[in-house]
């Protein structure tokens, strides 16, 4: 006979006779990205607190890490045509990914920098690294649209007509004419297939319509395309000159044909996409030939966001294994309390600290108008990218070890954060790329240089091992190195730099972790290959 159950028990449930869930971590419900998280406050110096404390509140709710999983899990499609093979060459997103950039954009993550607010870029940064642990995709397009903003100065009009809707604190998805909308998204549209970085190679042409241009060419790479504007290089007759391409013009669509969208390794909630320009309507920025120049203010500022996002992959995934090893029992009791298990967290926690403190230290830089800060924003913002876009995937990887065979399933949220880890360090310049911009900016920039210095050595005497490392960098390189070396370098300076954030900013027992660990020797290649830290101290950033 059947068994049957009464009303009282009806309904969902959870267990049978074969399938009782024990030592299994509940999930973690609401979260409080800001209060949650001391190290951000410790090293969230010269930000808006109370809007960050909102923004960090508001996005560790379980329904905001919800949509974010929705985003990923239901990609967007390109509608290239109507039924009746009327070109739309338009982007379809779940409704999730609008959730998200309404959340960002609506509570000023383009638009506060702008605001002349005290600390706006810094405040900016750490609201990249609290929205990065949610939905890491939707941080493109609204990267873009913060950094188009200096870009726009470049012609009066242009920014006249596009930042009043780039700076307003919303998010309109209409696919309308800018004149019809009240707040407008920016993308862009650079790397061609034939020259990769090297952009002073662009073969898109661009020939003069009036006041206007029409540019004719493909970009193998344009980030959101469904924005309402695109920033993107062609060559006239005087030389390589950077354009606004507005989507839409008067009524009609503008002639920016979406070939296909790529198949990405992560970021899956963003659109990336191949393009055609068929003639298409352009505005220039700046004068013909000075379009470099006008393209890394832009660049220069993306990379703010690429600095700081990966310490927000790794804050998510110390996070879950955190949460995971606090509540998972083996025969010898937590993991938690397992010393080989606090060895690895404990030195993986570093690597996500020292990304962070140094990530918003360089965005003070941005906010410092004065000659010393913009040089030292430049040269800092290269070293943090660098460095924290080469620590993120182990990280990342390694927490989600910390899980087993958890870590491995999407329901967890870990492999979205592991396939996102290696994208900030290919956006805005590749790792050679980075390295090799650092020696062009301390060889064409001394001041950055001496501000550098400045940093390093205002530190010493505090620490020991501080010093020495200090001293072995400088005997190694006393002059800026060859080419070869150039990783080696950048290695070295980004790592000093960041232990003298931490001497300054952090408790103690970090600073010295830090330098023990990370300008030593003493310590093995792999993540919990060290020893005599204090690793209750450092796991209790963890919140």
């Amino acid at each position: 006979m059947p068994h049957t159950r009464n009303s009282a028990s009806s309904g969902p449930h959870s267990e049978t006779d074969t399938h009782a869930i024990t030592n299994q971590p509940a999930p973690r419900g609401d979260l409080d990205l800001w209060a949650d998280d001391p190290a951000l406050q410790d090293h969230a110096l010269d930000t808006d607190h109370d809007h960050l404390a909102l923004f960090g509140r508001k996005m560790g709710r379980m329904g905001m890490r919800d949509a974010g999983m929705d985003a990923n899990r239901h990609q967007p499609e390109a509608r290239l045509f109507d039924s009746g093979g009327r070109r739309l060459d338009e982007v379809a997103y779940h409704p999730a990914y609008h959730t998200l950039m309404q959340a960002g954009l609506g509570a000023g993550y383009a638009s506060l920098p702008w605001e002349g607010a005290e600390g706006g870029h810094a405040t900016h940064a750490a609201m990249v690294y609290l929205a990065s642990q949610v939905e890491p995709g939707v941080c493109c397009p609204m990267a873009m649209t913060y950094a188009a903003v200096p870009a726009l100065r470049a012609s009066s009009t242009l920014f006249d007509t596009w930042v009043p809707k780039l700076t307003a604190r919303l998010y309109d998805p209409a696919v309308k004419p800018l004149a019809q909308k009240a707040a407008a998204t920016m993308g862009m549209a650079l790397t061609e297939k034939h020259c990769g970085s090297d952009l002073s190679q662009a073969s898109t042409r661009a020939v003069r319509d009036g006041d206007a241009y029409r540019l004719r060419g493909h970009k193998w790479f344009c980030s959101a395309p469904m924005s309402d504007g695109l920033v993107t290089l062609a060559q006239t007759n005087g030389g390589l000159t950077a354009f606004l391409v507005p989507r839409w013009l008067d009524g009609t669509r503008n002639a920016v044909h979406i070939q296909r969208l790529k198949d990405t390794l992560g970021n899956k909630s963003n659109a990336l996409a191949e393009i055609e320009f068929a003639d298409a309507l352009a505005y220039p920025l700046g004068d013909e030939g000075d379009g470099l120049r006008h393209i890394m203010t832009m660049i220069h500022h993306t990379r703010l966001d690429t600095a700081i996002a990966p310490a927000g992959l790794m804050r998510a995934a110390l996070g879950a294994a955190h949460h995971w090893t606090q509540h998972r029992s083996t025969a010898e009791g937590r993991l938690i309390d397992q010393p080989l298990m606090q060895s690895v967290l404990a030195d993986l926690a570093l690597d996500w600290e020292g990304a962070l403190a140094l990530g918003l230290g360089v965005a003070r830089a941005f906010d410092d108008t004065t000659e010393q800060g913009r040089a030292f924003a430049r040269l800092g913002v290269a070293l943090a990218k660098f460095l924290g876009s080469k620590l993120c995937p182990v990280v990342v990887g390694e927490a989600m070890e910390c899980l087993g065979g958890t870590g491995y399933i999407e329901e967890s949220g870990l492999p979205m954060l592991y396939r996102e880890a290696p994208m900030n360090g290919i956006w805005q310049g590749s790792g050679n790329v980075i390295c090799l911009d650092i020696l062009r900016t301390l060889r064409a920039v001394p001041m950055a240089g001496e501000v550098l210095s400045d940093a390093l050595g205002a530190v010493t005497g505090e620490f020991r091992r501080y010093d020495a490392a200090l001293r072995a960098h400088m005997e190694r390189f006393p002059r800026l190195p060859d080419e070869a070396q150039a990783r080696w370098y950048a290695d070295s300076l980004a790592t000093l730099l960041t232990a003298s954030v931490l001497i300054r900013q952090a408790p103690p027992a970090i600073a010295e972790a830090y330098i023990a660990t990370r300008l030593t020797s003493e310590r093995g290649r792999t993540p919990g290959a060290i020893s005599g830290v204090d690793t209750g101290a450092i796991l209790a950033r963890l919140g």
